[in-house]
């Protein structure tokens, strides 16, 4: 049984990882889509809004689980879960650069890990959940970012803004 997992932070996700989650539903029997909570970094969603937002943003994707994780390797992880590959994501060179070398780190770690890397289309590729929660504010922001965020992702910024407009 092929069995994957796609971490990140995912504050927000983006149709960019939406992208990597349903090619990676499409590769392996099984699929885990993990959010890594760091507690000494500061996110724009909480832990639950991450969650939540995920599973409604995919929940068309039976086959799909959707967890989370803090204090520990995502190899780690994704040993505890049984699983045999750990799906990533490159946008650009430097990524790549960055992922390489977590490649070789996991394969000491874990060598019967394989790591398996997808490059999400170009319309797409180089929007970050940092540039998205960057464009939210100024005028017209709303035609920019409903086209790089899935719907209830969209309706959360939507919500996080008329709240924070409120006196």
């Amino acid at each position: 049984m092929r069995k994957g997992v796609y971490a990140g932070s995912f504050d927000p996700v983006t149709n960019g990882h939406l992208w990597m989650i349903e090619h990676g539903v499409g590769m392996f029997d099984e699929m885990i889509v993990a959010i890594g909570d760091n507690p000494d970094k500061t996110y724009t969603f909480s832990l639950a809004e991450r969650l939540a937002m995920l599973r409604e943003t995919t929940a068309h994707l039976p086959s799909l689980r959707v967890e989370s994780f803090e204090n520990s390797f995502l190899v780690n992880y994704a040993r505890e879960q049984g699983a045999n590959f750990i799906l990533r994501g490159i946008r650009e060179a430097a990524d790549y650069e960055f992922e390489r070398k977590m490649r070789y780190v996991n394969a000491d770690l874990a060598p019967h890990i394989d790591t398996v890397f997808l490059m999400p289309p170009r319309e797409i590729a180089e929007v970050s959940s940092t540039m998205v929660k960057g464009l939210v504010g100024p005028a017209g922001w709303q035609g920019v970012v409903r086209q790089y965020v899935p719907e209830p992702v969209f309706n959360r910024f939507l919500a996080l803004r008329a709240n924070q407009a409120q006196p």
